[in-house]
């Protein structure tokens, strides 16, 4: 009952990759979402951003055909007062249900799969919803954890001698260990070099600009294109895991053509990323702190007029009353 493949997007984390599936001619999804949190340690993490992305046939990246889904209504993160542009968050209850939706896709993508020697190796690289980055190393360590159970499940002789430090939790029910400190420890320990060369590399928007929210999956896969040459994507597989609060996720992957003037040309597109991160314009906490108060102050408030100087908008910038 949880494995739903279509739903309308009203999970705002999720909704970006529920467009994409249902996009069968050339469309131009946005992803666009600000993440704005009440003023406790978390909201550092919090970030902004939009993702622009072309859908349609002779594509440099495209779709495979697998993928899986897993959905929940569950109160982890959600907006009960409409009145405040702030989220009720459980922070631990939403770490939860991230992993667990992770577990119930790579079993389910698995499955799907078909093959008895599937495995986490199939994909070159990983993508990840960023909520934040230690999250999405934990995930990917967590990846390593659900390949040796299912290689267990499937009488692998070969899972203990390729995952040795899991060894000792191999009777453990996946269930039971979302905040099992040792696993957790052993399984980041045992993937750690594979996480550096897969995933690591998707985590350079997630790092400086923290939770983009709708975009955060997107931003990675950018992330991961500019950081990595054309010759190293040809002919490789992304896989890619999409999480919305609520709870919404898909995991899918994308293939990368082996026509290295396509991926040339995509590359090419986006290679101005790290200069416009470096363009940014620093401001101090406090600066930060009374901007995000003026943007609570004028939460709902209509008609309203800017009280803020245009200058530091970019070039091109739409600015609609």
């Amino acid at each position: 009952m949880h494995a739903i493949e279509e739903q309308l997007p009203c999970s705002m984390l999720y909704a970006g990759s529920n467009l994409s599936f249902g996009m069968v001619v050339m469309l131009l999804p946005w992803l666009v979402t600000l993440q704005c949190i009440l003023p406790f340690p978390a909201r550092p993490t919090g970030g902004a951003g939009a993702v622009a992305m072309l859908i349609g046939p002779n594509a440099p990246l495209t779709f495979n055909k697998i993928q899986s889904s897993h959905m929940v209504n569950v109160y982890d993160f959600y907006k009960p007062d409409l009145s405040s542009e702030f989220p009720t968050v459980d922070g631990k209850i939403s770490i939860q249900c991230y992993l667990s939706a992770l577990d119930a896709c790579f079993r389910r993508h698995s499955e799907k799969d078909g093959r008895p020697d599937v495995s986490l190796d199939d994909f070159d690289y990983f993508c990840f919803h960023a909520l934040y980055c230690k999250l999405v190393q934990k995930s990917f360590a967590r990846l390593c954890v659900n390949d040796y159970v299912f290689h267990l499940k499937n009488g692998d002789e070969n899972a203990d001698s390729k995952y040795p430090d899991l060894v000792p939790f191999k009777h453990l029910e996946l269930e039971e260990t979302y905040f099992n400190r040792e696993l957790e420890q052993a399984a980041v320990k045992c993937s750690k070099a594979a996480f550096e060369t897969k995933t690591l590399p998707s985590l350079m928007l997630a790092s400086m600009v923290g939770n983009m929210y709708t975009p955060s999956l997107y931003g990675g896969l950018v992330s991961l294109l500019v950081n990595t040459t054309a010759e190293s994507l040809l002919g490789k597989r992304i896989g890619m895991f999409s999480y919305g609060s609520g709870l919404a996720s898909t995991m899918f992957s994308l293939h990368v053509s082996k026509d290295q003037e396509k991926i040339e040309k995509l590359l090419a597109l986006i290679n101005d990323v790290p200069s416009r991160l470096e363009a940014r314009s620093a401001v101090s906490a406090a600066e930060f702190t009374a901007i995000l108060n003026a943007k609570e102050d004028a939460y709902n408030k209509a008609p309203y007029q800017p009280v803020d100087s245009f200058d530091t908008l970019t070039p091109g910038a739409c600015i609609t009353f």
